[in-house]
């Protein structure tokens, strides 16, 4: 269980790191700035994600869950702060 556990925390990061690039080329082929404060902000996910992989499945004795819970406010705060500039 504890496999199967360890490849969806791996999943999970692989797919933000997908969604990531995908808001990153929009951005690059769009200039939207929406897409890249949101693209910004999975970069953010990604590290939280491959930080729970680290807290979870490598270092099981070391609690991470503060360092987590900052990045997943870092990363919602950026698209936050990116959606209200972009409504002015």
């Amino acid at each position: 269980m504890e496999l199967l556990g360890a490849a969806t925390y791996l999943l999970c990061f692989v797919t933000s790191l997908t969604c990531m690039a995908l808001l990153a080329r929009g951005y690059a082929h769009s200039r939207s700035r929406l897409l890249l404060w949101s693209a910004l902000c999975f970069v953010g996910l990604a590290f939280n994600n491959l930080m729970l992989f680290v807290d979870l499945a490598v270092l099981p004795t070391v609690d991470l869950r503060p360092f987590r819970y900052a990045t997943s406010l870092f990363a919602i705060s950026v698209l936050v702060v990116g959606l209200v500039i972009e409504t002015d």
